[in-house]
């Protein structure tokens, strides 16, 4: 109850009292993280990534079948249009499951 007063962190320990009962414990010793300034217009450099060649060609297969099965609802009875571009959106997702398109975030 005596120590309400003095200066602690959020786990409970006094900083600078990591050789006392209730200090940091483990994380004392873990190196900081990188310094990232979030000052606008302060150039941070990241590592560069934008997929690999088929899944843009996956990602493209897809986006034209939206596009021409969306245009053949909006622009007239063209049910043959939109059954057509279905199938083009289809063999974009079967091609981007098969070459493991979910492993390119990073």
């Amino acid at each position: 109850m005596s120590n309400q007063v003095r200066p602690a962190t959020a786990s409970g320990g006094v900083p600078g009292a990591e050789g006392v009962g209730g200090g940091m414990g483990a994380s004392a010793s873990a190196s900081p993280a990188p310094f990232v300034s979030q000052v606008p217009g302060t150039p941070v450099h990241f590592p560069t990534y934008h997929g690999r060649p088929v899944s843009w060609a996956a990602v493209t297969l897809i986006l034209i079948g939206f596009v021409a099965g969306g245009l053949a609802l909006v622009f007239g009875p063209t049910w043959w249009l939109f059954w057509v571009s279905l199938g083009v959106a289809a063999i974009g997702g079967l091609l981007g499951l098969a070459t493991n398109i979910f492993e390119d975030w990073y």
